[in-house]
């Protein structure tokens, strides 16, 4: 399961260091979309993948 870090505050919601994973991933017509949860199960996003790469990056 891919993990994601954030690196920024999101939207006043989700501080900094927040971790997620990715529950699901989907694309149509070359527009990629992820669902992501929160590690407390407290929330989920959903993202583009330009919003993706602004504010995560993936944890190993």
């Amino acid at each position: 399961m891919k993990r994601y870090k954030l690196i920024k505050n999101y939207k006043d919601r989700y501080k900094k260091g927040t971790i997620f994973f990715v529950i699901s991933e989907s694309e149509f017509i070359g527009v990629k979309e992820f669902v992501l949860q929160t590690r407390n199960l407290d929330g989920k996003i959903i993202l583009s993948e330009k919003e993706l790469k602004e504010h995560f990056r993936q944890v190993y």
